[in-house]
């Protein structure tokens, strides 16, 4: 499964550099499928949700703090839906915190699914998705842990810098 992860996760940014953002819209929501940025989220007038909430979310500190220490050695895969009441909830809160924290564009990958929660070249299968947001912790290419919707707490940010924290300490005992 691990093999099977890692070709899935170094099939991702083979096939970034040359994929297409596919957009629909069913009545008056728009729906990107494949990559995407944060820009395409933060610059389009059909997501005001985007900008209220990436404003007004203040940070969990620990969540922040695992995330400062490990920006250059983590990479975050999140699949999501711009039709999703949960992703519209957490989609701003998670690049709040990945902006407070410094992580740059070049670790994060972000994949938006069609209601069906499909995305581009079979994505969403190879990395068992079952509902959305879900952010997926990388190191060295292979899945440390991931947090789907708001996580076991109900708070995806402590839950995500938690894994983070965990990975940091590995690579310490090392």
């Amino acid at each position: 499964m691990k093999k099977i992860l890692t070709a899935a996760f170094l099939l991702v940014f083979n096939i970034a550099a040359f994929a297409q953002l596919e957009v629909t819209t069913q009545g008056s929501t728009k729906i990107l499928k494949g990559f995407m940025t944060q820009q395409d989220l933060s610059q389009d007038p059909a997501f005001p949700w985007y900008g209220e909430g990436h404003k007004t979310y203040v940070p969990e500190p620990g969540a922040l703090a695992s995330f400062k220490a490990a920006k250059d050695s983590i990479h975050i895969l999140a699949f999501g839906g711009t039709w999703c009441d949960d992703t519209k909830a957490l989609f701003p809160k998670f690049f709040a915190l990945t902006d407070a924290a410094g992580i740059t564009p070049s670790h994060i990958t972000i994949l938006g699914v069609d209601r069906s929660k499909k995305t581009v070249h079979g994505l969403s299968e190879a990395f068992a998705l079952v509902n959305v947001p879900t952010f997926i912790v990388l190191k060295n290419g292979k899945e440390v842990g991931r947090v789907v919707e708001y996580g076991k707490y109900g708070m995806f940010d402590k839950e995500l810098g938690e894994i983070v924290a965990t990975t940091i300490t590995k690579a310490k005992a090392q």
